[in-house]
Formats: C-alpha cells, sequence, structure tokens
C-alpha cells in the first residue's frame, strides 16, 4: 500500500512543538498595519494552539 502524502497546505501552516502540541499563526497581521496598535500587532505574533475541535482533522491533513 502506498505512503500518504502530507497535506502541502496544512504543512504550511501549523507546526508540531516537542510536546507534541499543533501550533498555527494568529490571523489578522498581514495588511492594515497602520491602524493597529504595536500591542496588538504584537500579540497578533504569537502562535497559538490549534482549537481541540480541529486537531483530529489538522493531525490527519499532517499524517500524524
Amino acid at each position: 500500500m502506498p505512503k500518504n502524502k502530507t497535506h502541502s497546505g496544512a504543512k504550511k501552516r501549523f507546526r508540531v512543538t516537542g510536546s507534541g502540541k499543533l501550533m498555527r499563526e494568529q490571523a489578522g497581521k498581514r495588511h492594515l498595519l497602520e491602524v493597529k496598535s504595536s500591542r496588538r500587532k504584537r500579540k497578533l505574533s504569537r502562535d497559538q494552539p490549534v482549537a481541540g475541535s480541529d486537531l483530529r482533522q489538522v493531525k490527519k491533513l499532517l499524517g500524524r
């Protein structure tokens, strides 16, 4: 049986931490940055864990 391929879009959007958690980037830091405060932009820079309801789907796309 052939190996499953990793979803190319998913591997660019998610990363796995050393402890096995799935992390994602936050939306809202691509454009219109002049109107957003530095504090808001700084908070948007942090990675967030993937929501529990989405974990199963994301793991499948990553082949985990």
